[in-house]
């Protein structure tokens, strides 16, 4: 009978030890913080993906005013003839007028538009007949035009009056303005196929140069691969050099330097005249 009560006894006490420790784990778990969602990975844009900016204005066949107030020549379209004007503003208003386009590529006073279905403008204006191309050797733009062309759309499906001539020039003793700047293309070095060359550019003009273009043409073919100091884009033969950030300034007097490797399917000839910001410069 003792023997009976005391287990009673020891069963309440580990009852209420229970009890106790079921009351302080469930306080315990309780006052654990409540587990955070970890945040979605943010979405990464591609670092060449301009936004879209609006054409707020079409001054000529090739000449845009965008909304961030840029005013612009759009790159490798010729000036429209005198008999073409009207249909080259036309084509562009309603190509481009109040449409959202993005500026593939910029340099000074000049742009490329790529249209919302990811048309380039140049291209499709000279493909329609209604400009011609500029600065360009080869490639989809003279395909372009030589299409347009044969197919006689636009320019070339009309006769333009003959036009009075211009008068000729006034003649002048004074001698031509100097050019503005001095280029040396030297060949460091080059084997079977390649090369590498460097192309330095000397401000004579006397005034500070902030941002600016280098074109030449090569005449055997050659190809751009890689460049330093500035950001190349070729065209048939046609090769463009921007600066980069860090070398847009050119002092009067002072000079930048870009190299570059090259390909070549054959003979490696310098190219023989080069223009800065559209003016001709004197090679040495």
């Amino acid at each position: 009978m003792a023997a009976r009560k005391h287990l009673s006894v020891l069963l309440t006490l580990l009852t209420a030890a229970c009890t106790t420790l079921t009351a302080a784990c469930t306080t315990e778990v309780a006052s654990l913080p409540h587990p955070v969602a970890s945040p979605s990975s943010a979405r990464v844009s591609a670092a060449d993906d301009q936004p879209p900016v609006k054409v707020v204005a079409v001054l000529d066949g090739r000449t845009v005013e965008l909304a961030d107030g840029t005013k612009a020549r759009i790159s490798f379209l010729a000036e429209p003839t005198s008999c073409g004007a009207d249909g080259a503003l036309d084509f562009a208003r309603k190509t481009l007028l109040d449409k959202e386009v993005r500026v593939s590529s910029i340099t000074p006073g000049e742009v490329s538009l790529v249209l919302a279905d990811g048309t380039d403008y140049a291209l499709l204006a000279v493909r329609s007949g209604v400009a011609r191309t500029a600065g360009v050797d080869g490639g989809p733009l003279r395909e372009a035009e030589n299409g347009a062309a044969t197919a006689k759309l636009g320019l070339w499906a009309q006769e333009c009056a003959t036009a009075t001539p211009p008068p000729p020039p006034a003649t002048s003793t004074s001698a031509p303005p100097p050019p503005p700047c001095a280029v040396t293309y030297r060949i460091n070095s080059q084997w079977p196929g390649a090369f590498q060359a460097e192309v330095t550019v000397r401000n004579v003009s006397g005034v500070l140069i902030n941002g600016w273009t280098l074109r030449w043409r090569f005449t055997d073919g050659q190809t751009v691969n890689q460049m330093w100091n500035a950001t190349p884009a070729q065209d048939g033969a046609v090769v463009s050099v921007t600066n980069a950030d860090y070398s847009a300034l050119i002092t009067p007097n002072g000079s930048i330097s870009v190299g570059f490797n090259g390909t070549t399917k054959g003979a490696n000839n310098p190219p023989t005249s080069f223009t800065l910001n559209g003016a001709p410069c004197r090679t040495e």
